[in-house]
């Protein structure tokens, strides 16, 4: 695998907007530091010594390049297309979120700020950066909606038995959302000394440039892998989108080949009424949320919505702006999963495969059972599984009432 990992220049037509999305909607004490930020990746993706040191990492700590996997069983069950699946979940501490902390780690080193914060949803990239501070010997706080920390209390024990000190955020609808606001007021509070780690695709530019840089070795990885395998590109990329980090990374590098289609799929939770789901391209209308301009769930007189989803890591009431140009474009679709399918896909994919995705990945697998028996046995479909399912099995089990759920949720 190639070890430069980094665009050498913005797919966007102006930085920081991907058509008419993205920008930098801050308070102007963040303005310069966004700035520094901005200027500080700009020097490090040309500095080959970063480079090497990041590709190093990711290779020998999170254990890329991950396989991909031909799910035999899976396609011999459904019929139609063969599926292959991008194994995020076998990197270390479970999850794609790995990719992108440890690149921002390094640049926070790089930057010479000693004190870490981010934000977390399903716990996966608050392990991630807890873990990615435990490597570099950096302070570390984590921000978690207390919902988010009871659905996922592993990930929160992980966190601390790692040294980060887990806040939890007791407003709103004690979710993503909320943590990320926290998180920012932290950030404005603490700005000279602290980098905010943000973990997926969106918020104020530069991050969604630069969390999509650092998920983009999924897409190299996968259509090298696909290319060795089956001597041709997929017919269809499906990845879950929350915020939209693992979907970018998939999607990136098949942007330009307008044969593969890009199929996102987000959180269908339990009906279409506002505030039971997170599909932001089916509920949602162009906003400004957290320092990006992109879709946004809001009510009639523009506040955000609450949000649900099975899924911890889905209920985010807005997008990643790129992702929001790929939609208006047409270059990606985008459909939903509810909760019911979700688990049911988790069903299927272990008992068929021995594999238990996360719930956030089971969204995507859910789609690809869908579409697969529609499609020609010729045809190849790939699915990002971005994490695994050990987080969620008190959810699973407790929503599938498998015997012992009770004990599962203590």
């Amino acid at each position: 695998m190639s070890s430069v990992i980094l665009p050498s220049a913005p797919s966007e037509s102006r930085p920081g907007r991907f058509g008419i999305y993205g920008g930098r909607y801050v308070p102007e004490t963040l303005m310069a530091a966004l700035q520094e930020l901005e200027r500080e990746y700009e020097i490090a993706k040309a500095d080959a010594d970063f480079q090497q040191e990041l590709a190093d990492l990711l290779r020998d700590f999170a254990g890329r390049p991950t396989p991909l996997y031909f799910a035999k069983r899976l396609t011999e069950d459904l019929g139609g297309a063969k599926i292959y699946l991008k194994r995020e979940d076998l990197l270390h501490t479970g999850a794609h979120k790995i990719n992108n902390a440890l690149g921002q780690g390094l640049l926070a080193k790089r930057m010479g700020k000693k004190r870490i914060i981010a934000e977390t949803g399903a716990g996966q990239h608050g392990v991630a950066t807890a873990t990615v501070c435990a490597l570099l010997g950096l302070e570390c706080v984590i921000y978690m909606g207390e919902v988010d920390m009871a659905r996922q209390e592993l990930n929160v024990l992980r966190m601390r038995l790692l040294g980060a000190e887990v806040r939890g955020v007791s407003s709103g609808s004690k979710t993503l959302k909320d943590a990320i606001s926290e998180a920012m007021r932290d950030w404005v509070t603490n700005v000279r000394t602290t980098y905010y780690i943000l973990g997926s695709a969106l918020g104020a530019h530069p991050y969604p440039t630069i969390v999509r840089d650092f998920q983009r070795c999924i897409s190299l990885e996968m259509k090298e892998q696909i290319l060795e395998r089956e001597g041709r590109l997929p017919d269809a990329v499906v990845a879950c989108v929350g915020g939209g980090s693992n979907a970018i990374g998939a999607f990136y590098e098949f942007i330009p080949d307008r044969d593969v289609r890009l199929i996102g799929v987000e959180a269908g939770g339990r009906g279409t009424a506002l505030g039971e789901h997170a599909a932001r391209f089916s509920g949602g209308v162009p906003g400004v949320l957290q320092g990006t301009f992109s879709y946004v769930l809001q009510d009639d007189n523009g506040q955000i919505a609450l949000t649900h989803s099975v899924s911890a890591g889905l209920d985010y009431a807005s997008v990643g702006p790129e992702h929001a140009m790929l939609h208006d474009t047409g270059r990606a679709e985008y459909t939903s999963c509810d909760d019911a399918r979700a688990l049911e896909a988790v069903v299927k994919l272990a008992r068929t495969e021995g594999i238990l995705p996360a719930l956030e990945s089971a969204h995507a697998v859910a789609e690809a059972l869908r579409l697969a028996p529609t499609m020609n046995p010729h045809d190849i479909l790939v699915v990002n599984l971005s994490g695994r399912g050990d987080k969620d099995m008190g959810i699973i089990a407790q929503e599938l009432k498998l015997e012992g759920a009770t004990s599962l949720r203590g």
